[in-house]
């Protein structure tokens, strides 16, 4: 008779094997988690929290879903309009996108070549320039209205989602953060980016250009974003290691 290559007949582990064979797998469990747990930390909070966020507005803006949220805070923001307000956050608007944040896109770029540190520069060119392309396309595919509760004071005339100010502000501040992790000047670059982003995204809500859902995208499409070019620009790179485990 032919022999059989059935297994289910192998008889189970003895108790003391099966303890065995858990330690086993606990040691290897583990030291996968010393090698390799930051980079699961950054992968599913810089890539896949952000994507289930971006996720779950662009679901409920593609159904035509308006979020509880939305109306209540501009209305908050629009009562707080005064003069001193208006030219903060008409400058910090700016700063945001063309008078700032542009310009610093290339400018950083163009720096990382001259300092020949090619590797950064690719992902510093790729994550600033695929995310405002990123951000037309996304634009176009939803083709949200702004909104119109009140007359603005800078008046726009495209798509509202994702937001592009709270999108470029938020990348440029990702990239600047993953190049600092690895230097002892990490912290006097995030928090005053941190800062910086957030002021971009309330100004374009204080506003009336955006709602704050079109804010929320932005800043979770620029993360996910930024992290995976980051991720596939340093993989098994030595700056990779740094930055994350530094």
């Amino acid at each position: 008779m032919p022999m059989s290559n059935d297994t289910t007949d192998a008889p189970p582990l003895a108790p003391t094997e099966l303890a065995g064979a858990a330690r086993t797998q606990a040691r290897f469990g583990l030291d996968f988690l010393r090698k390799h747990g930051a980079r699961l930390v950054l992968v599913f909070a810089g890539v896949l929290l952000p994507l289930w966020g971006f996720g779950e507005l662009a679901e409920d803006v593609h159904e035509s879903v308006s979020f509880p949220f939305d109306e209540p805070i501009l209305q908050f923001a629009h009562q707080l309009a005064r003069d001193g307000f208006d030219r903060t956050f008409l400058l910090v608007s700016k700063l945001g996108y063309g008078w700032g944040v542009v310009p610093a896109d290339v400018v950083l770029v163009l720096v990382l070549v001259a300092l020949r540190k090619f590797r950064e520069g690719l992902f510093a060119a790729v994550a600033l320039a695929g995310s405002a392309l990123l951000n037309v396309g996304a634009k176009h595919l939803f083709g949200r209205a702004r909104p119109t509760l009140w007359e603005s004071i800078a008046p726009e005339t495209t798509f509202s989602f994702p937001s592009g100010h709270a999108m470029g502000s938020m990348t440029f501040a990702a990239v600047l953060a993953l190049l600092a992790w690895p230097t002892r000047w990490r912290w006097w670059v995030i928090v005053p980016l941190a800062v910086f982003v957030v002021m971009v995204g309330l100004s374009r809500v204080y506003l009336g250009v955006h709602y704050p859902s079109d804010i929320l995208a932005g800043w979770t499409a620029a993360l996910a974003w930024t992290v995976g070019c980051y991720m596939l620009v340093f993989r098994g790179r030595g700056p990779w290691a740094r930055a994350v485990l530094g």
